[in-house]
């Protein structure tokens, strides 16, 4: 196996109650090779006890002047960009764990598919307690930009920003991780960029660790903010796709299906957490109708919203 490639985990960090975990499933690599570097987002806790405990010099450790906060949570990973000396980058969450195969099963795909510039690793979904729970769909050991597309909007409902890792030279290159507020589809755009010309590589072994719990920027309220990334996020899609010319039979099916779906896709999707954020602040169906012209927002969107709102308050009830 190539040891000279060399990796750089980075952890944009601000709870403290799993970063123990994360850095030494990381420092348990069979893979060694990397550099792990932890940013400190000015959090309140002492996240610098807990990095100096470990022992190991491939582990450097900053902190930021200012805070990103979970809305810019984006600058973080940038920042943590900013610092990586490595080939290429895994940027993963503060109580997230990689699997001690997971820096090797990337190098056999460096090997096997070179030049790419983003593979991705199969997950599994842990709890607060470190349990296993849920799995990721199986993906082709390599796909084509279109086919990563259609597959997250049609099947591939989880997918996370530590699920990829990212050629470092690429990246920057495509001015860094993707930003939209609360990092909402950063993941899945910044990603996108990166298989655009070549495509992506996944590996067909679980070598990534996702942790669900509710104190994730994922599982927070902000829904008047969320509508207006996943706005953002289809304008960005209709840039990108009125950009692309399929090359081959196979990219142009993709790319039909993907145009005849996407209006309907993100009709939903912005239905669905105006309605959730509806159920909590009813001024927020108010806000969006006002700016229903400006945001491009048609009649489904709000009626889809309203059955949301409906059906959610009834479960709870």
């Amino acid at each position: 196996m190539n040891e000279k490639i060399l990796i750089s985990i980075v952890i944009p960090a601000f709870k403290a109650q799993y970063l123990h975990e994360a850095i030494a499933s990381c420092l348990a690599q069979t893979y060694s090779n990397f550099e792990l570097i932890v940013v400190n987002d000015c959090s309140p806790e002492n996240l610098e006890m807990i990095v100096t405990n470990f022992e190991d010099s491939r582990i450097r450790y900053y902190c930021n002047a200012a805070n990103c906060g979970a809305l810019n949570v984006v600058d973080n990973w940038n920042i943590c960009l900013g610092y990586c000396k490595g080939d290429y980058v895994i940027c993963m969450g503060d109580d997230d764990r990689l699997k001690p195969c997971c820096l090797e099963e990337y190098i056999k795909l460096i090997e096997k598919y070179p030049g790419l510039g983003v593979y991705h690793a199969w997950t599994e979904l842990i709890d607060e307690k470190s349990n296993y729970f849920d799995i990721q769909p199986p993906r082709p050991e390599y796909e084509n930009v279109y086919s990563l597309l259609w597959n997250r909007w049609d099947n591939r409902e989880k997918q996370y920003i530590g699920d990829f890792l990212f050629d470092v030279a690429n990246l920057r290159k495509n001015g860094g991780f993707f930003k939209l507020p609360l990092a909402w589809a950063s993941d899945d755009i910044s990603a996108i960029i990166a298989a655009a010309k070549n495509g992506i590589a996944n590996t067909q072994t679980i070598c990534f660790q996702y942790r669900v719990n509710p104190h994730t920027i994922t599982n927070s309220g902000n829904f008047g903010t969320k509508v207006d990334a996943i706005v953002q996020e289809r304008e960005w899609y209709d840039g990108f796709l009125a950009s692309r010319h399929p090359e081959n039979e196979m990219e142009k099916k993709y790319y039909e299906v993907i145009l005849r779906n996407k209006e309907r896709f993100f009709n939903r999707k912005i239905g669905l957490y105006l309605g959730l954020g509806i159920k909590q602040e009813w001024s927020l169906f108010f806000k969006f109708w006002r700016k229903r012209k400006l945001l491009k927002l048609n009649g489904f969107v709000f009626k889809y919203a309203l059955l949301v709102a409906v059906k959610t308050q009834k479960d709870i009830c």
